[in-house]
């Protein structure tokens, strides 16, 4: 009798292993199986990390194996159980290999075809094209958009993290608990006994290093010494949590009435503001989007303020940026002139301005929200054998759960964002529902996004690291997609008639950005180029923009009046009234201060066994020409990690939040 070798590969986290009964069909062309038990005799079978063989016999030879089916059976109770991959050994010695990567639960079965991609146009037998339509029929089912609040691109239709897919949640939902990760950060930074002071103000600049000088780096420790100073407010444009706003100022807004007289103390260059202007040396950062949000009243006990302000900008002769003017309407303009103090706090309005604009617009919608339209759409709209799938999956990883959670516990009506931000309350729903008007799909590619800014030239910036970072990253990235889309679309035809990618670039765009007009989102794509620049956009904002928008967040902002995340006096409405004392009590509280930091923290933190960019151990493509790929991809990052390692070194604020080791995969925490 024939025989075919099965050999099972159980995932190795936590509770991945089971007790229950397994079993495997084979389908080939010419005929099935029997369904088969796997099990050894006296051995406890699928345990967690096990990899285990068993022979299938069957009657007479199946063809060449197209399909196995698994069956989980409960033995006692429901045992949930994470498959790795199936490898087949034929009577022949062919093996064949039929990646699963899934979670089996209750008594559902799942279908797996061979580990080869395949675009839909090439599937030739009913078989295959059924089992196809069949898993996308399965998924639509399962992935459902739901629109959380109005104006917001669409979600998943899960209230709570534990109502997902199995497949998509976190291997242990206690690691992601944002409450709990608050309370442990707070407790390990030893600011506990400062969390339930609201209302009690800290004395005087010096008494915020009581919550600060537990945790010390570089960066931090260097802010918490130079905030004051107009060099570092200016660096942070370039080179902090937020470097998305900053402008070139070709033209001074009407709303701006800032004059010669009034800044040309500042500048320079023996040049007239105008000229300054044209010859490129102004840039402007505008906080308009934040005019109109509602401040946090959560709290009757504290008045808390939000502004929208607008900042000019002057490049030094030295390459430096320093803000020269700073103006919110109906308050005055603030100069470098001013009163020591007037002209802190004016800088301070800004830096908390900076902050809601990163938490809830560079940071919450366009990279975690719009992360989760993609993947929602990739799951409806792309089978598991398609190379899309098998290339995006990887960066979408736990994308849907951190978001679940987050809305369940932090941005929710009540949660962790009311303690301690201005935006909470409400606020940071507006500022979503405003911002997403502004989000176009081009102002994710990121090199347009520099260029749209008027950013892009190395002499004009030669400090903005940011932007050279990422133009590297992105450029390795593009490699790599583009390398994986010309394998399987050998011409642009090929890309047009791809029925399932049309449909997905369709539902990120129609379901998942709601067909919003100013949205500007691609329905289809006509070459393999369009589609490798859309691709590309999906995993540099997944892995290479998320980065350096989360993990420096520690860094920058747990120095609290370097980031308010909240201010309790309104702007300061005219000169001359500004004192140590006004400052103290426009910042946060003792506990605000301390939700503050515990989140800064917690943000910053990795995943434990993290999965940096490049790094795929799950097998989903195992086609010869794609590892290569994979692996000249891998060589390109470590090029770009070697070149940021060796700029940084020597520097008093080495940037490294762009260099590929310090760039997880996905969007996950």
């Amino acid at each position: 009798m024939p025989s075919y070798t099965v050999t099972v590969s159980t995932g190795s986290q936590w509770f991945a292993g089971t007790d229950d009964y397994i079993y495997i069909t084979l389908v080939g062309t010419e005929r099935c199986s029997e369904r088969t038990l796997l099990d050894k005799p006296l051995y406890n079978d699928f345990e967690r990390g096990a990899v285990d063989s068993y022979d299938v016999r069957v009657g007479e030879d199946l063809g060449d194996i197209v399909l196995v089916k698994i069956e989980k059976k409960k033995y006692w109770v429901h045992d949930d159980w994470y498959c790795r991959y199936i490898t087949v050994k034929t009577p022949s010695g062919e093996y064949l290999e039929f990646p699963c990567f899934r979670w089996l639960v209750d008594e559902k079965e799942v279908v797996l075809r061979d580990g080869r991609a395949h675009l839909p146009q090439d599937d030739k037998t009913s078989l295959v094209k059924q089992h196809r339509q069949k898993e996308l029929d399965m998924r639509r089912k399962t992935y459902r958009w739901k629109e959380w609040q109005p104006g917001f691109p669409m979600s998943i239709d899960a209230n709570r993290h534990k109502d997902l897919p199995r497949d998509i949640q976190f291997d242990s939902e206690k690691g992601v608990d944002f409450v709990l990760n608050y309370s442990k950060a707070i407790e390990n930074l030893f600011v506990n006994h400062f969390m339930h002071m609201f209302q009690s103000s800290w004395n005087d600049f010096a008494d915020f290093e009581k919550i600060f000088v537990r945790i010390k780096n570089t960066i931090s420790e260097y802010v918490m010494q130079h905030w004051r100073e107009d060099f570092m407010f200016g660096y942070q444009f370039l080179n902090g949590c937020n470097p998305v706003i900053i402008k070139k100022c070709t033209k001074l807004p009407e709303k701006f009435p800032v004059t010669h007289e009034m800044v040309s103390v500042s500048l320079e260059r023996d040049m007239t503001l105008q000229e300054e202007i044209e010859a490129g040396n102004i840039y402007i950062a505008d906080y308009e989007v934040l005019d109109g949000i509602s401040p946090n009243s959560t709290d009757p006990c504290t008045l808390q303020y939000l502004a929208a302000p607008i900042c000019l900008l002057y490049k030094t002769a030295r390459n430096k940026i320093l803000e020269v003017v700073l103006h919110q309407e109906d308050n005055p303009i603030f100069l470098p002139t001013d009163g020591q103090y007037d002209w802190l706090l004016a800088k301070i309005w800004v830096r908390s301005a900076d902050f809601h604009h990163h938490q809830t617009i560079t940071h919450l919608l366009r990279t975690h929200l719009i992360t989760e339209v993609f993947a929602i759409a990739m799951y409806r709209q792309l089978p598991a054998v398609h190379p899309v799938y098998k290339l995006l999956t990887p960066h979408i990883r736990f994308t849907i759960a951190i978001n679940t959670k987050a809305r369940e516990q932090l941005i929710c009506e009540c949660g962790i964002f009311d303690k301690a931000n201005a935006t909470g309350g409400g606020g940071h729903v507006q500022l979503v529902q405003k911002a997403v008007k502004n989000l176009t799909f081009r102002s994710l590619c990121f090199p347009d996004a520099i260029k749209a800014r008027g950013v892009d030239s190395k002499e004009d910036l030669p400090t903005y690291f940011y932007r050279d970072d990422g133009y590297l990253v992105w450029g390795a990235t593009k490699s790599f997609v583009s390398d994986v889309v010309h394998i399987y679309y050998t011409s642009d035809e090929a890309v047009q008639a791809d029925e399932e990618i049309q449909a997905f670039i369709k539902d990120v765009c129609s379901f998942g950005m709601q067909d919003f007009d100013h949205c500007e989102f691609p329905k289809s794509v006509k070459s393999r180029e369009e589609l490798a620049e859309y691709l590309t956009v999906i995993v540099f904002t997944a892995s290479a923009q998320h980065a350096a928008v989360n993990f420096g967040q520690y860094d920058w902002c747990s120095w609290i009046p370097n980031a308010p995340s909240t201010m309790r006096k309104p702007p300061p409405h005219k000169k001359g009234l500004a004192d140590v004392n006004l400052i103290i009590e426009s910042l946060p509280d003792r506990g605000r201060s301390s939700w503050h930091l515990g989140a800064v923290w917690a943000l910053s933190q990795y995943q434990e066994n993290e999965l940096y960019l490049g790094m795929y151990p799950d097998e989903h493509f195992i086609e010869k020409p794609v590892k290569e790929a994979m692996e000249k991809f891998r060589k390109q990052l470590a090029e770009v990690t070697s070149s940021i390692k060796r700029r940084n070194d020597g520097k008093r604020l080495p940037y490294y939040n762009m260099s590929p080791d310090k760039i997880p995969n996905s969007v996950a925490v």
